[in-house]
């Protein structure tokens, strides 16, 4: 309901209300960042599709992909691989969609900062739940699916 409703989706398009901008700051596990890169960073979807769904998000406040840098675009394509990797490794998910909704007519919830969605996909895992009860079964604690990728994230090289 906090999605639906809109909480904490920020209401200007000012880096200085942006989630996206704030959460790298916070380096406690509650922030749900899951890896920080040298010009982007991956975190958890606070409202997730599936288990270990997360967002690729350039530091920098920028709202569309083709305000990426060669060094942001680089770095964005290769978190969305290790994040394929690593999640595939934890949880053994048997596909994915990648995306980013560019605008709000497009779905972009936070609009104002790109980021990319990586969002395992399991065979079967649409099920009833959604349709009649209106609602997704999330078998894991954020944090804890958090810790669990953390983990599993290769070190930087350097």
């Amino acid at each position: 309901m906090a999605y639906i409703k809109g909480d904490d989706r920020p209401t200007d398009e000012s880096s200085e209300r942006c989630p996206f901008c704030r959460i790298p700051a916070d380096d406690s596990a509650e922030s749900l960042v899951v890896a920080r890169g040298e010009t982007v960073f991956a975190v958890l979807n606070l409202y997730p599709y599936n288990p270990g769904h997360l967002m690729v998000c350039p530091y920098r406040h920028v709202a569309d992909y083709t305000d990426l840098d060669a060094a942001e675009t680089a770095e964005v394509a290769a978190f969305t691989q290790t994040a394929m990797r690593v999640i595939r490794a934890v949880s053994n998910a048997h596909g994915f969609n990648l995306g980013m909704n560019q605008g709000s007519v497009a779905g972009a919830g936070i609009a104002a900062h790109l980021h990319q969605h990586v969002v395992p996909r399991w065979g079967g895992d649409t099920n009833f739940m959604p349709v009649v009860g209106r609602t997704k079964v999330l078998p894991q604690l954020l944090v804890d699916t958090r810790k669990m990728l953390a983990d599993a994230w290769p070190s930087p090289k350097g």
